[in-house]
C-alpha cells in the first residue's frame, strides 16, 4: 500500500510479521511500486519494466544496478512508524 509520510510517498510492505517502508516510485523511471506485485521470493516487482527490489535492504535482485531507499519501522499497538529524516531543518 502506498501512504504519504511527511510530504514523501511511502510504500508498506507486510510480510510475515515485518513490515517494510521503501520510496513509492521506482528509481529506474519513477512507476509507482505499489501498482506492481510481490513475486514467490517477496520480491517487489516494478510494474513498467519488471525490475525486483528486496524490501529489506532496496538491492535491486535483478542485476539492473538501482537501490531502492528504505525506511526503518516500529510497529506499536496498531499503529505503524516510519523513521524518515525531515531535512527541512538541517
Amino acid at each position: 500500500m502506498e501512504v504519504t509520510v511527511s510530504v514523501k510517498r511511502i510504500g508498506l510492505l507486510k510480510r510475515g510479521d515485518k513490515i517494510y517502508a521503501f520510496t513509492a516510485l521506482c528509481p529506474h523511471a519513477g512507476a509507482p511500486l505499489c501498482a506492481g506485485w510481490i513475486d514467490g521470493l517477496g520480491r517487489i516487482v516494478c510494474p513498467d519494466h519488471k525490475y525486483r527490489f528486496d524490501p529489506a535492504n532496496g538491492r535491486n535482485t535483478s542485476g539492473e544496478g538501482y537501490k531502492l531507499f528504505t525506511y526503518p519501522t516500529e510497529v506499536r499497538g496498531d499503529d505503524i512508524f516510519v523513521g524518515i529524516l525531515d531535512q527541512t531543518n538541517l
